[in-house]
């Protein structure tokens, strides 16, 4: 991994896990559906902890939720549950846990409404990301106007632990939104 290029300081300069994260994944624009399902898993699941918590995790993750497919995390019952509450590789959070499961079904549900769910989140952007030019991390906004739209519309579907906030973290690793800064690297690679 090149250290002699500008990236968002978000992700430091020292763990190889963000950094590789920030120039490989974030901001790439996501139209698998699969690969989306385990964004709102994650960030669900990183909901008051720091993201780097979740990365470190992800491959446990990936393991406990059937390789993120949700036809079968759909399909998780009380046993999953207990097993999961027992797995020390993932964030052992009974109600976020419960989350997933419930979001699967709800997924699936807009999934078959829409044709995809990927269909469904990009139509709010009209099928291309919003790219924006920040110059300082001071100026990206922890929530948008569009972010607290898809989350009341997500929510009022059957979605939790997806507010605002954590809506906003999703459009911005999925590439729905690009946050880089204009200095980084991969703002330009992905304008």
């Amino acid at each position: 991994m090149t250290k002699n290029i500008t990236r968002c300081p978000w992700c430091g300069t020292t763990e190889e896990l963000y950094m590789k994260y920030h120039d490989e994944e974030w901001g790439v624009p996501v139209r698998d559906d699969r690969k989306l399902f385990e964004f709102i898993v994650l960030e669900g699941a990183q909901a008051g902890l720091s993201w780097i918590t979740i990365l470190r995790r992800r491959e446990n993750y990936r393991a406990a939720f059937a390789n993120f497919d949700v036809s079968k995390v759909v399909r998780f019952g009380d046993d999953d549950v207990t097993r999961l509450l027992g797995d020390s590789g993932i964030i052992r959070n009974k109600a976020k846990i419960q989350s997933t499961i419930k979001n699967a079904k709800v997924f699936l549900d807009v999934a078959e409404e829409f044709g995809s769910f990927a269909a469904y989140l990009w139509g709010f952007v009209d099928n291309k990301p919003i790219v924006n030019a920040w110059t300082e991390l001071s100026q990206i906004p922890p929530i948008t106007p569009l972010a607290e739209k898809i989350s009341k519309d997500m929510k009022k579907r059957g979605f939790s632990f997806f507010g605002p906030t954590v809506c906003y973290a999703h459009m911005q690793a999925t590439g729905m939104v690009n946050d880089h800064l204009t200095s980084c690297f991969r703002y330009r690679e992905l304008a």
